[in-house]
C-alpha cells in the first residue's frame, strides 16, 4: 500500500532548508529545535537519504535535499497562495512584491491605488527591504531593486534610471555658493562606496576621504536632513514631494548616475497571469511619467 507523505516532517524540512537553521525553523513553526530535528530524522528514515551535512556552526543541504527543497518550497507556496485567495469569503489573486523602501515610499505607494482600482480582486502583499532580497527564499513573485541590473539568477527589467543629486535643508542651501562649500557641512553617506567622491568629480572637484555616519536608506537620510539638517546624495525622482513642499532644496544641478530601479523575477518559476498583469501595469506607469 502506498504511504501518505509525512506532511509535518516535510514542512519542518522545508523551513529548516530555507533558513539553514533548525533554530530559526523552530521559531517559525512554533516548536522546539529538538522537535524540528526529530521530524528531519523521520523524513530521512522514510526517504532513505541524508538531508543535511551538519557543520560545526552551520547546516548544508545535500544534493538530494536541494532537489527536494526546490519542489517542496514551490508546493507549500502554492498551497499558501490558494488558501489566501479564499480568505474573507471572496476569491482573490495574491501577488507578493518585495520592494526597496525608498522606491516604495517615493514612487510606488502613490500609484498602487490605481492598480487596485483596475484590479480589485488582486491582493498585493508588499514587503519592504533594504535592497537585499532572495526571491525564492522569501516567496516573492516580483522584487523591485536598485543597482546595475546584473543579477544572474533573475530576469531583470529596467523601470527607470535614478540620477543622484544633492538635497539639503533650506538653511544650508543659503550658505552654499559652490560645490566645494559642501565640505564645510554635514554630509550624510549611504552604503554605496565613493558616491560623494563621484559626485564631486562630476562637479569638477577632486575630493577624497569623505567621512560621516553611514545610512542604509535614502529615505532615512532625507528625514534626517529635514529634522536635524545636513546634505544627502539621493535619487532625486524619489523625493519630488519633499522638494515641492520646500522641506529640502537641491542647491546644485550636478547629478551622477549611480544606478537604476529594476523589476526582477525568478528565471526558474512559471510566471502566473496576475504577475504578468502587475508587471505590465508597473512598466506602463513608469513609462507614462
Amino acid at each position: 500500500m502506498r504511504k501518505n507523505p509525512p506532511l509535518k516532517a516535510l514542512k519542518s524540512f522545508e523551513a529548516a532548508a530555507r533558513h539553514l537553521s533548525f533554530t530559526r525553523a523552530a521559531k517559525e513553526l512554533f516548536v522546539t529545535p529538538a522537535a524540528v530535528s526529530q521530524q528531519i530524522r523521520i523524513l530521512e528514515e522514510r526517504l532513505g537519504i541524508t538531508l543535511f551535512r551538519r557543520q560545526s556552526r552551520s547546516l548544508e543541504l545535500t544534493e538530494e535535499a536541494a532537489i527536494l527543497y526546490d519542489g517542496l518550497h514551490e508546493a507549500f507556496r502554492t498551497i499558501e497562495n490558494i488558501y489566501h485567495q479564499f480568505e474573507g469569503g471572496e476569491y482573490k489573486e495574491v501577488l507578493t512584491l518585495g520592494c526597496v523602501g525608498t522606491f516604495a515610499l517615493g514612487w510606488l505607494e502613490a500609484r498602487l491605488g490605481r492598480f487596485q482600482t483596475l484590479h480589485p480582486h488582486v491582493d498585493v502583499r508588499l514587503r519592504i527591504n533594504n535592497n537585499i532580497v532572495n526571491i525564492a527564499a522569501e516567496g516573492l513573485d516580483l522584487a523591485i531593486r536598485f543597482g546595475t541590473g546584473i543579477w544572474p539568477s533573475t530576469n531583470n527589467e529596467k523601470i527607470f534610471d535614478a540620477p543622484f543629486g544633492v538635497l539639503c535643508d533650506p538653511e544650508m542651501a543659503g550658505r552654499l555658493r559652490a560645490p566645494r562649500d559642501l565640505l564645510n557641512e554635514r554630509l550624510l553617506r549611504s552604503y554605496r562606496m565613493n558616491e560623494w567622491e563621484d559626485w564631486f568629480r562630476e562637479a569638477g572637484e577632486d575630493v577624497a576621504g569623505i567621512s560621516g555616519t553611514v545610512y542604509d536608506s535614502s529615505g532615512l537620510m532625507i528625514q534626517t536632513v529635514i529634522h536635524t539638517g545636513g546634505a544627502a546624495l539621493v535619487p532625486l525622482n524619489m523625493f519630488t514631494r519633499e522638494l515641492t513642499s520646500g522641506q529640502v532644496v537641491q542647491p546644485f544641478e550636478t547629478v551622477v548616475n549611480a544606478g537604476s530601479y529594476w523589476l526582477t523575477y525568478s528565471k526558474s518559476r512559471i510566471i502566473r497571469p496576475v504577475v504578468r498583469t502587475f508587471r505590465a501595469w508597473l512598466l506602463n506607469e513608469a513609462h507614462s511619467d
